[in-house]
């Protein structure tokens, strides 16, 4: 900080007077932008980072624990009745037992019979069985790892004298003695309940298994590599969607230098068919856009948050249109609460007039002209008072442009135009939490296998957390998909490679999908 000379005339005074006001207002702005810093990062560790606001109760709803005013109260006059008999209810658990808590086509079930006490030593004569109660129990073996033993016997035929057996049973992973089975629970082991491999290795070693944990690493890279055509073909089919939502998410991948890692990010990029991929790129770049999306058709719409490099892609893309989220609006009001509570709480009322309007379309099925007639009638007005609201506050504020309540009115009133898309567009959603909600599973992973050794482990995890999240997408079983696309990717045309995708399987092989010889052999049981 510069030092103040001392002042020997009035002019100097002056001066030294205003350079201390000038030095204060710095110094109060710095500490306001620390303090925002310092609330943000306690709400972080030990606040609620839920965005949601509940209502107020109505005034006349009790509290917990609240009693009624009593009031003496006249007895009601007493009158006989005839006398009958009351079946009794039945007990809570026996009612539990007859209710199905599991698909008994998925779900295998040992029966335990449990004889009557009163019947130990008699004579089957001397009793009979007229019924049958049925308990269940859930329970778990500690693993689930069986081992296939194939036993070819070797015939040699009388008549010629010649030698024959059945081949071996051929591997998805040439050479490997990884069933098909076992490839895909160990994919969605890691990749869907985030276990990393040297979890699983530990649970197979208190099985009896001696296997490597460079093997699990193996066969897992080699699953990934025979899945990646499906994924190109997916990626291909998103890029003809006319609807794009597009975000990105940090992953740490690779060594920049000795003891850190490079940070990269997946760029999500969600179609209008209900299919997702995730790309991975080196940076946060424009220029990955670009490369990742490539040409577009003049017309098509790309949703994304109120990150810059999106608006600068939408400047050198000729005939894109570009639609912003409301969701991340909002979160810019959520931020300030603390800073103008009344205001905030205004404009945080009148987005949810939106959500509102966008349930009512949901719950009446709407779609195409009838959902953008609606918004038209419900929203669009709604979107013209809040607009006008955020000029008139930005007009009368008495906050300083670094107030975080400033902010939030200059980011939605910057972002006019593309915020007000989805009234003019029926098929571009409002926000993009459809996309947000398929990331999760990344920053889940990343609390349990922390970071990628490669940028190829990253683009690895991309192609196959693709996959996946489309078969969520599509209400499709995992395991059934990956177990059958494994085994049918090699055998399957080259050209046709996209009947694989999720969402083309579904309609082609999901009624008969390719199992395991684990599944035939159970069946035959």
């Amino acid at each position: 900080m510069a030092e103040i000379p001392v002042p020997r005339t009035y002019p100097e005074a002056l001066a030294a007077w205003q350079l201390q006001v000038q030095i204060n207002a710095e110094i109060q702005t710095k500490l306001q932008a620390l303090q925002q810093q310092l609330d943000w990062f306690r709400r972080q560790l030990f606040g609620q980072k839920s965005e949601r606001r509940v209502p107020p109760p109505p005034v006349e709803q009790l509290s917990l624990g609240q009693e009624f005013a009593t009031t003496e109260e006249t007895p009601a006059p007493a009158r006989s009745v005839a006398a009958h008999s009351r079946a009794h209810a039945r007990r809570p658990e026996d009612r539990a037992e007859s209710l199905s808590f599991f698909d008994k086509s998925r779900t295998p079930v040992e029966v335990i019979a449990l004889p009557a006490p009163e019947i130990a030593g008699l004579d089957p004569s001397a009793y009979e069985i007229i019924d049958t109660k049925i308990s269940y129990r859930l329970a778990q073996r500690p693993g689930s790892y069986v081992v296939l033993q194939y036993e070819r016997p070797v015939v040699k035929l009388r008549e010629t004298g010649t030698l024959h057996t059945a081949p071996a049973p051929i591997s998805v992973l040439e050479g490997s003695r990884a069933d098909v089975s076992l490839i895909a629970g160990v994919l969605l082991d890691k990749f869907v309940y985030h276990l990393p491999l040297y979890r699983q290795h530990q649970r197979m070693a208190a099985e009896g298994l001696r296997v490597s944990r460079s093997w699990l690493t193996g066969i897992v890279q080699e699953a990934i590599f025979l899945l990646s055509p499906i994924y190109e073909a997916q990626f291909e089919s998103i890029r003809q969607s006319r609807v794009l939502t597009m975000d990105e998410t940090p992953i740490k991948a690779g060594r920049r230098e000795q003891g850190k890692m490079h940070q990269g990010y997946f760029w999500p990029v969600f179609g209008d068919a209900q299919e997702i991929c995730f790309p991975y790129a080196e940076s946060r770049g424009t220029i990955h856009i670009r490369e990742l999306l490539g040409p577009l058709s003049a017309g098509t719409v790309l949703l994304s948050d109120g990150y810059a490099a999106y608006t600068r892609f939408q400047k050198e893309t000729e005939g894109l249109i570009h639609a912003q989220c409301w969701a991340h609006s909002r979160r810019e009001f959520v931020r300030a609460e603390a800073h103008a509570p009344e205001a905030v709480a205004e404009a945080l009322e009148q987005i949810r007039e939106f959500y509102r309007v966008e349930e009512e379309i949901r719950s009446q099925g709407l779609g195409g002209e009838a959902k953008r007639r609606y918004r038209y009638t419900h929203s669009r007005p709604r979107v013209a008072q809040f607009f006008r609201w955020v000029e008139r506050q930005l007009t009368d504020s008495a906050f300083l442009p670094s107030n975080p309540f400033t902010k939030a009115l200059g980011y939605v009133h910057s972002r006019k135009g593309p915020l007000q898309l989805f009234l003019e567009e029926p098929d571009v959603p409002i926000d993009t939490n459809h996309i947000e909600r398929q990331i999760r599973p990344i920053p889940l992973g990343r609390k349990n296998w922390l970071f990628c050794w490669t940028e190829l482990g990253a683009q690895h995890l991309g192609i196959i957390q693709s996959l996946l999240s489309t078969c969520r997408l599509q209400e499709i079983d995992p395991y059934d998909y990956l177990v059958d696309v494994l085994q049918r990717v090699s055998r399957h045309p080259a050209k046709d490679v996209a009947q694989l995708t999720p969402r083309l399987w579904k309609e082609r092989f999901a009624d008969h999908p390719l199992r395991s010889d684990l599944y035939r052999s159970q069946q035959r049981h």
